[in-house]
């Protein structure tokens, strides 16, 4: 059946940390490394949470803090009272106005792409409330027909409750939509839960065996859902 929807995650997908921000807090507390450094890292500490056992026994918000201290390990900066008092400013700065506030350069043109097949887009992320206003505050917001956050909803992936809600309100058939997302166990094992074909970001080519579509970024996506409209 043709793709008519496309849900995406947000954060690995659309969005990604200012590193240049984390950056900065970690200098202040006496800690360097540059924000390349840890944008390098990043995939590689997303890989050691994403297993089923990790994804189900833990929530987004515990997972996320998590992976930010596993960044700096992969990055090669030690753990210490430094890097937590560096990691509560930034936490902090998050729950004010979303630290996901890097848009990559690809996603506008894949945006509209998306749009010139006709699909309807949709965001659906494990957030903390923010994604509503971080998205209206870098000008992205009104590219998507409908943006759910998973702290407003009571719900998060890969709990399928999520998709369906999402789906439910956009009036989409769970056979003509898609999610795009950069996490196997929450994204691609949750949408297919929901009744959903799943396509996973894997920008490190990290996932070599995963047993669904790959792309190296979202700028290939249009030709991906091509593909799977067929």
């Amino acid at each position: 059946m043709a793709i008519e929807t496309v849900f995406l995650d947000a954060g690995g997908v659309l969005v990604y940390p200012n590193w240049t921000r984390v950056s900065d807090a970690l200098g202040r507390h006496g800690v360097e490394v540059s924000a390349a450094a840890l944008r390098a890292a990043e995939p590689y500490a997303k890989k050691r949470i994403d297993c089923g056992e990790t994804i189900q026994s833990t929530n987004d918000q515990q997972r996320g803090w998590t992976y930010f201290n596993l960044v700096l390990q992969h990055a090669g900066v030690a753990l210490d009272s430094r890097t937590d008092a560096a990691l509560a400013d930034l936490h902090a700065y998050h729950q004010r106005h979303n630290l996901w506030e890097t848009v990559g350069e690809e996603v506008r043109p894949a945006l509209a792409a998306l749009r010139a097949l006709g699909c309807r887009l949709v965001v659906v992320s494990n957030a903390n409330g923010t994604l509503h206003h971080a998205f209206t505050r870098l000008g992205i917001h009104d590219a998507f027909d409908a943006v759910f956050d998973s702290c407003d909803e009571g719900v998060e992936k890969p709990d399928p409750r999520f998709f369906q809600l999402a789906l439910a309100r956009t009036g989409s058939s769970p056979a003509s939509t898609v999610h795009v997302g950069d996490l196997y166990h929450v994204d691609v094992v949750g949408a297919r839960a929901a009744g959903l074909r799943a396509i996973l970001i894997d920008e490190a080519d990290l996932y070599p065996d995963c047993d669904c579509p790959r792309l190296r970024s979202i700028a290939g996506l249009a030709a991906a859902v091509g593909v799977l409209t067929g």
